[in-house]
């Protein structure tokens, strides 16, 4: 980082001076972790499981014996055998590995991908990118509240689909797909096809079986479910043919090169423990507070559009909201100044001011997705901080809205 930015960071840091309460609604960039899964990470490494999971010695041993311990609970709370799982370091690196590894061991001569509008951009560029050796990319249109069209899905299901790519929850506005109704769908009309599901945003959220939506892939986060950052997993069905997009040394996997980040898995898997032991009361917990944040904005503030559908079709932790007549960065920097951290837009594209492709997908204006604030709640939020949020969201986007250049078109 050149010092004259560094120094712009500390004096920005320097004039938020220290707000009356921070409130952390930003899981979508980067999630809060269960202090329990932060505590079994630190105490890997204080035992030695740190060390490389396939060295002949017993720090190694143990280190294998962790991770194997991990694998099994994280493979159990989605229906998969411990086998299935392959470890990287991150979402986006295992739905890479998932479209393109796939791609590479395709034999069939099938050579078109099917993915839906809304899907993450780590979906999108790889599927992308493949256009380069022969690949065909068709993006299925979805409704206003960004479930995937039915019959433009099945008009895109042919003999020459290779790959499906459709995620169970949708990262930025909740939508929670009719995952196994679109897999039928697509198995009917192409029994081979290769179903795959970026599931980062449906683990700890909604009910979520690997062999119960009949998925082939399906793509995990630790950090997306309360673990630390540093560990993704892509479950891979037995018998589904996979081939490495990276090469380097092994460890304990064929998959992915390179040491497996034991520790932030040993921390990955406390936290599936912990969302599988408390699924209800947690889900329960967050959609209270989902829906108290979007009613009390929604009853404060004027020209105020919610993005995504309401009730049990909503991701219980997902609140995403367009306010008309301003920019989504500057609320984000008003609202930070009150110790209260959001995202404007997707995660991929924060610092470039270019719409949300998930909200124009949807039929959204370019002005009501730049003005878009996307919130996640999460267990360890309290009705207090919703409170606090609610006490100062509708005073940012009221002096937001008086210096803005189009002030005079509210009302």
């Amino acid at each position: 980082m050149p010092s004259d930015m560094l120094r712009d960071v500390k004096e920005l840091i320097k004039a938020h001076g220290t707000p009356e309460r921070e409130v952390y609604l930003d899981g979508e960039n980067s999630g809060m972790v269960f202090p329990e899964a932060l505590r079994a990470m630190v105490n890997a490494y204080r035992g030695l499981r740190f060390a490389h999971p396939s060295i002949t010695h017993r720090a190694g041993w143990e280190s294998y014996e962790a991770l194997y311990e991990a694998t099994e609970t994280i493979a159990g709370f989605i229906g998969a055998e411990a086998g299935e799982i392959t470890y990287t370091h991150s979402g986006t690196e295992a739905n890479n590995l998932a479209i393109i590894g796939a791609a590479l061991a395709n034999k069939s001569g099938r050579r078109k991908i099917v993915v839906s509008s809304i899907e993450h951009l780590s979906v999108i560029f790889p599927a992308e990118s493949l256009r380069k050796v022969g690949y065909k990319l068709v993006e299925v249109p979805v409704d206003r509240e960004g479930f995937v069209e039915e019959e433009a899905f099945s008009n895109a299901i042919d003999r020459d689909v290779f790959l499906v790519s459709v995620a169970a929850v949708n990262h930025e506005i909740g939508t929670v797909q009719d995952l196994k109704g679109l897999v039928e769908i697509a198995r009917d009309k192409n029994p081979d096809i290769i179903f795959h599901t970026d599931a980062v945003d449906a683990l700890g959220r909604v009910k979520f079986d690997v062999r119960d939506l009949d998925v082939d892939m399906a793509t995990l986060s630790s950090h997306k479910c309360y673990g630390p950052k540093g560990a993704g997993a892509l479950y891979i069905r037995d018998g589904v043919k996979v081939e490495p997009i990276l090469h380097g040394q092994l460890s304990t996997q064929r998959l992915w090169p390179g040491v497996e980040n034991v520790p932030a898995i040993i921390g990955f898997a406390k936290a599936v423990e912990l969302l599988d032991r408390n699924f209800d009361a947690y889900v329960a917990r967050m959609r209270r507070l989902r829906d108290m944040l979007i009613e009390g904005i929604m009853s404060s503030v004027e020209h105020v559009i919610l993005n995504g559908p309401r009730g049990a079709r909503r991701a219980p932790d997902n609140v995403n909201v367009s306010f008309l007549f301003c920019e989504g960065e500057a609320i984000t920097v008003e609202l930070s100044l009150k110790g209260i951290y959001v995202s404007s837009g997707s995660a991929c594209t924060s610092r470039v001011l270019e719409p949300s492709h998930v909200l124009l997908a949807l039929g959204r204006l370019y002005e009501e997705a730049h003005g878009s604030i996307l919130m996640k709640v999460s267990p360890m939020h309290s009705e207090d901080d919703i409170r606090y949020v609610l006490r100062h969201v509708p005073e940012a986007i009221s002096r937001i809205r008086s210096i803005s250049p189009i002030k005079g078109e509210v009302g």
